[in-house]
């Protein structure tokens, strides 16, 4: 009886990992968006803000909020045609609405409102191979004021086209430099804020990201169902770690560039060969732990250049910075260290309560997260 219900667990717990994976693709990669924003020191007292849009998203937004369906039209044709210079062109056309929808979600402030004026026209670039606008304001504030606050509601939830916009600031003003997170649940800083409640922030952002990367967290649910000791989890998630954290820091500061259609793709193939290694094993019995510490190292590289994806810093070298990402990257680990810690010891009671229903569970576990890798993979493949 108990040895059955044990069985029945574990195909519940198969079970709800498939309705899980069934919704992947809303919940992986490229479904939310990043906003990117440098603030400077300007002349004759301004403030300078250069903002980076995702274009696509920012040509939808814009021309419904402002119901300009030529916008629209002229946008979206540039976009399917990849041409960047069509880009640029359909939004200098339609400047007002552009700038208009910019303005009424982004502000600076200090000591009173700044009030914003574009500088120069729209300009096109790339983040991960996505299309990105670029637009430059300068705000004229009060005067006296020691400390500016931003302020970024861009693309709202209200709106539907995306979820979990974030917004990556970098700031040399007012004496300071550094680096913050904006959010739906935090929309605003300021300069004068501590160190310890800006990188609270990136800490936050690097455990919500790891949280909302369902493939991340399939590749260390892998990881998980294919260790049969404690000894065995703490060498691949160390592994794993140390790898994932040497590509994110080179990457995430500009040392090393490789586009997201190429990341993507590995990212999805290594849940899929990571959990198949698992059946492999179990089917003769004879598990490799050092050919797959090294299948692990090596896609945690991989996983670390998705990893500095999430924020897109390609800045110069600076300690501040360093200090952000090195938050970043302890969210991350938080994250899943405290899956590891939840997940590995129920695996083990199973296991030794009841061995068959033990590998029962790393077998539809390991064969549903190495299906859902595969499918991944062709999907990115098609995208890319």
């Amino acid at each position: 009886m108990l040895r059955r219900s044990l069985t029945v667990a574990a195909l519940g717990v198969a079970a709800t990992a498939t309705v899980l994976l069934s919704a992947a693709p809303a919940l992986a990669h490229g479904f939310s968006s990043t906003v990117y924003v440098d603030v400077t020191a300007g002349d004759a007292g301004r403030v300078r803000t250069a903002v980076e849009l995702e274009y696509d998203l920012f040509i939808v937004s814009a021309a419904d909020y402002e119901s300009d369906d030529p916008l629209f039209r002229a946008g979206t044709d540039a976009f399917e045609a990849e041409d960047t210079v069509a880009m640029g062109a359909a939004l200098n056309a339609h400047r007002e609405s552009a700038v208009r929808y910019v303005t009424e979600r982004f502000g600076i402030s200090s000591d009173g409102t700044c009030t914003g004026a574009p500088s120069g026209d729209f300009t096109m670039g790339a983040r991960e191979g996505v299309p990105y606008a670029t637009m430059l304001l300068d705000w004229t504030c009060p005067p006296g004021g020691d400390a500016h606050e931003v302020r970024s509601a861009l693309f709202p939830d209200t709106e539907t086209y995306v979820k979990g916009v974030k917004t990556i600031v970098t700031y040399a003003l007012d004496g300071r430099t550094g680096s913050a997170a904006l959010d739906a649940s935090a929309p605003t800083f300021s300069t004068g804020q501590s160190w310890q409640h800006r990188f609270g922030e990136f800490f936050l952002l690097g455990a919500e990201h790891l949280l909302t990367g369902i493939d991340h967290i399939l590749f260390l649910l892998a990881l998980i169902a294919g260790s049969r000791r404690l000894r065995e989890i703490v060498l691949a998630a160390t592994a794993f770690t140390v790898a994932h954290s040497v590509t994110f820091m080179l990457a995430a500061l500009g040392l090393v560039d490789v586009p997201a259609r190429v990341v993507e793709p590995v990212i999805a193939l290594s849940i899929a060969v990571v959990a198949g290694w698992n059946l492999i094993a179990a089917y003769f019995d004879k598990p490799d732990n050092n050919g797959r510490l090294g299948v692990v190292f090596l896609f945690g590289l991989v996983h670390g250049l998705g990893f500095a994806g999430a924020l897109g810093i390609d800045e110069a070298f600076s300690w501040t910075l360093l200090w952000s990402l090195l938050v970043f990257n302890v969210g991350i680990e938080t994250v899943q260290l405290s899956v590891i810690a939840l997940a590995f010891p129920l695996l083990i009671v199973l296991r030794r309560r009841s061995p068959r229903a033990g590998r029962w569970a790393t077998g539809i576990v390991s064969a549903g997260v190495s299906v859902m890798g595969l499918i991944w993979f062709g999907q990115r493949l098609l995208e890319g």
